[in-house]
């Protein structure tokens, strides 16, 4: 099995997930992640039955703004309670507008010949996931003392 047939395969690509899903705000932990999954394919080479297993092997980052990440672990969904927490593949964006965030991700793979033992394919396959669109915006908080019933016409009323 070689690599250039491991790139032929027709991989899945993992589901770009993100934390808030499509708006987001300037400064806070934009929590990305990906779904991936093992993949399997039975092949003939030669009139011979090849089975040919995929894995996830690096996730590499692009936050749209420029900013780049490579890590070995997918990341993952968290509670809504925690949004905006650093996360090992969370964001923090500087500016405010749209970004279009990116994922490519490195297959391995293993091959076994007639049930034979499974043996490692030189190279990788790099498959790269859909992109999403995140809006960045911007958050203000005031305080304001006036009851708007007593002064409808206060600041903040």
């Amino acid at each position: 099995m070689t690599e250039k047939q491991l790139r032929e395969l027709p991989i899945a690509a993992p589901v770009l997930g993100a934390q808030p899903e499509r708006h987001t705000l300037k400064g806070a932990e934009t929590n990305l992640y990906a779904e991936p999954a093992e993949q399997s394919f039975e092949l003939t080479i030669a009139g011979r039955n090849v089975q040919v297993r995929v894995a996830p092997a690096e996730y590499r980052w692009s936050y749209g703004d420029g900013a780049t990440l490579t890590t070995a672990a997918p990341g993952g969904p968290i509670p809504a309670a925690r949004w905006g927490e650093k996360t090992a593949t969370s964001h923090a964006y500087a500016a405010t507008g749209d970004v279009t965030a990116s994922l490519m991700t490195v297959f391995a793979g293993q091959f076994s010949v007639e049930g034979g033992p499974f043996q490692p394919i030189a190279g990788t396959a790099t498959v790269p996931s859909a992109p999403r669109t995140l809006s960045v915006w911007r958050s203000e908080v005031r305080l304001y003392a006036d009851d708007c019933n007593v002064n409808p016409h206060g600041q903040g009323c």
